[in-house]
């Protein structure tokens, strides 16, 4: 932004735009956003209430579930709230912090899912391929240090961000363009080189989505020509047990990979594309996951049946 002598000053709040172009109409397109952040809470604290109950599904890949699950409430919270006042109460403003608190929560967090996702798949892979060691190379603890390797790799990963955000200086408009504060919208306000940011989120992306995507792919290729060698009875097993964790992998890397490709290459002028696909990626993975799993997942099924029937009949007179 611009001082009074056109000198170069530091932002101390930002505007959220939220829907470019859709203004007259957010108020009501408020509500059923609003509805799927709630059924998005709703379901994945009911997976993890369900994971942590039921004694018998403490194992390794409904603990990763519980895990994705978390994620998704705290993603999912991290950009919803605001948004809603954006929509309903026409909050735009946010604080130069609040902002740089938002953008490395919602940074570190799809870091720790990514992780999460490939630890998922790497539990699919010894459970497939070396059934007979699954047990003793996924333990309870080992899966606890999987889960805290998530959190330090997401937090370290996005370390860097809020100095490489702080040394900027901006002169020109305080508007960005989405409905919660990204790296990639924010430094774009700047008028200083920002290629060290662009060379940091590259660096991020390759060496966490990039590399998990890959290792996550080469799980299911050793998990497939495994399964091409069993029974049609086995490899119908099999691949059930993997069709839950497919999907999450394709609902949160599809509209990730695709807002990055977007902010790198695509048009200035289409506003609305990354804003529709940046809403996907922080809303939509929440929503479907314990959808998914609870349709997909036998046991998370029949304990979610068993749930709401003693809830009903708890309350039947």
């Amino acid at each position: 932004m611009v001082g009074p002598n056109g000198n170069e000053s530091s932002a101390t709040y930002f505007i959220l735009i939220g829907l470019p172009g859709l203004e007259e109409a957010q108020f009501w397109l408020a509500f059923p956003l609003c509805s799927l952040y709630l059924i998005a809470v709703l379901g994945n604290l009911t997976i993890i209430y369900i994971v942590r109950t039921e004694h018998s599904l403490h194992e390794p890949m409904y603990i990763f579930l519980c895990m994705l699950s978390g994620l998704d409430v705290l993603i999912s919270t991290s950009s919803m709230p605001k948004m809603m006042a954006i929509f309903w109460f026409n909050s735009t403003t946010i604080q130069f912090d609040a902002c740089l608190l938002q953008m490395f929560a919602i940074h570190s967090l799809s870091g720790m899912e990514s992780t999460v996702l490939l630890a998922m798949a790497f539990d699919r892979y010894v459970a497939i391929c070396h059934p007979l060691r699954h047990a003793t190379v996924l333990t309870l603890p080992r899966v606890t240090k999987i889960g805290m390797a998530a959190v330090v790799r997401g937090v370290a990963l996005m370390a860097p961000l809020p100095v490489f955000i702080k040394r900027l200086p901006f002169c020109r408009s305080n508007i960005l363009s989405h409905s919660y504060c990204l790296h990639q919208d924010v430094m774009k306000l700047a008028c200083a080189d920002i290629h060290v940011n662009i060379i940091y989120g590259l660096i991020v992306i390759v060496s966490a989505i990039g590399l998990d995507s890959l290792l996550i792919s080469l799980s299911y290729l050793l998990i497939l020509k495994t399964v091409l060698g069993l029974t049609r009875e086995a490899q119908a097993k099999a691949f059930g047990t993997c069709v839950s964790h497919v999907c999450a992998v394709f609902i949160f890397y599809v509209p990730f990979i695709g807002l990055s490709m977007v902010h790198r290459f695509g048009k200035p002028h289409d506003s609305l594309l990354p804003i529709i696909l940046a809403n996907t990626y922080l809303l939509v993975p929440p929503v479907l996951n314990p959808i998914v799993y609870g349709v997909k997942t036998k046991e998370i099924r029949q304990r979610i049946l068993r749930l709401f029937h003693v809830t009903t009949h708890t309350l039947d007179p």
